[in-house]
């Protein structure tokens, strides 16, 4: 491995509603659609020397175990202690009725106690096999439940009860869904990851999380340009080539890409970046202390948002819906609500 500084006290912390401080930015491992569980884990290693602490996993990426391994030579090397990690897991969709046993496989694959921040990945049980295309559909889907999701919310409560998850979190949702269901927690999430990027800002869902005590974890911080095919359309917009990205890039000497993470980190959500070069997740770290943006190019990008969703979700559609925005509720109701 070559030469690593470490800029971990460089990197700002944003402060839990539980009290919990994580770091301004983390670390994504989601590649598996393009890189093999072996090179994504030796990204996370470097990036972890670099001075990355909050490392986002999630059992559908399918190299926890890789992860795992890396973690205990960072640990045996001194690199890093555990107080010092967050590490994130998310339960997939066939595992909705068996939370307790997917959170100890991801502890197991990941040589972990516990973990900082559980997530539920999807607010609904719709599985669908790893790497199929965007026209995949699996009969069994159903629309979201209320009833079904406390179910498994209930799950995730009595995981940090028992002390194997410090936090617990959602992922892809909707203002009416959380309308629904947040009255009902007993445990409130702490954090939501949502896709945001400045193609894609989504002003209405960040301030209501924000108003909630809610941290926003933003995922496709930079527009994903290496997310699977079967979330591409013709009409998806590119952020690195959005004038107001372009500007500040050229304006601060930088990438287009560090541009995204500085106006998400300055904006106040977690972007999660992934990447296996170096250099890249060096730069990408640096995004969240190094020459800030202006006011007014943060205005500038702000004001640049295409409402462009990248992760459409289709695959996850039930039977009888008619397109991927049945998955978002876009007209302010739980679209096809069981």
């Amino acid at each position: 491995m070559g030469h690593f500084n470490d800029y971990s006290a460089e990197v700002p912390k944003r402060k839990l509603s539980n009290g919990m401080e994580i770091p301004a930015i983390g670390l994504g491992t989601f590649g598996s659609d393009k890189y093999g569980a072996e090179v994504i884990s030796e990204a996370v290693y470097g990036a972890v020397r670099t001075g990355f602490r909050l490392v986002d996993c999630a059992t559908v990426y399918t190299n926890e175990d890789k992860i795992g391994e890396v973690f205990k030579k960072l640990f045996s090397e001194k690199a890093v202690t555990r107080d010092e990690l967050v590490v994130t897991s998310k339960v997939w969709n066939d595992q909705h009725r068996e939370v307790g046993k997917a959170c100890r496989q991801s502890l197991k694959d990941l040589g972990l106690d516990y973990l900082d921040l559980y997530f539920l990945h999807w607010p609904f049980p719709n599985y669908h096999a790893p790497h199929c295309d965007g026209d995949s559909r699996n009969p069994d889907s159903k629309p979201f439940s209320v009833d079904e999701f406390m179910d498994t919310w209930g799950q995730l409560e009595k995981l940090y009860d028992e002390g194997l998850v410090r936090s617990i979190c959602m992922s892809n949702m909707t203002i009416p869904k959380l309308e629904a269901v947040l009255p009902l927690c007993r445990i409130k999430p702490v954090a939501i990851e949502m896709e945001l990027h400045p193609g894609f800002q989504q002003p209405d869902l960040y301030d209501y999380c924000v108003g909630k005590g809610i941290q926003p974890i933003g995922f496709c911080p930079m527009g994903s340009p290496s997310r699977p095919e079967r979330d591409r359309t013709p009409e998806d917009v590119a952020d690195t080539e959005l004038p107001s990205i372009a500007e500040a890039a050229a304006a601060h000497g930088d990438h287009p890409a560090v541009t995204c993470l500085k106006w998400a980190v300055q904006r106040g959500q977690i972007p999660i970046p992934f990447s296996i070069k170096q250099g890249q997740y060096v730069n990408n770290l640096k995004a969240a202390f190094m020459d800030p943006l202006t006011d007014s190019e943060m205005k500038a990008i702000a004001g640049d948002d295409k409402n462009c969703r990248l992760v459409k979700g289709q695959v996850f559609l039930w039977p009888g819906a008619t397109d991927w925005q049945d998955l978002w509720d876009l007209d302010g109701t739980i679209t096809g609500k069981a």
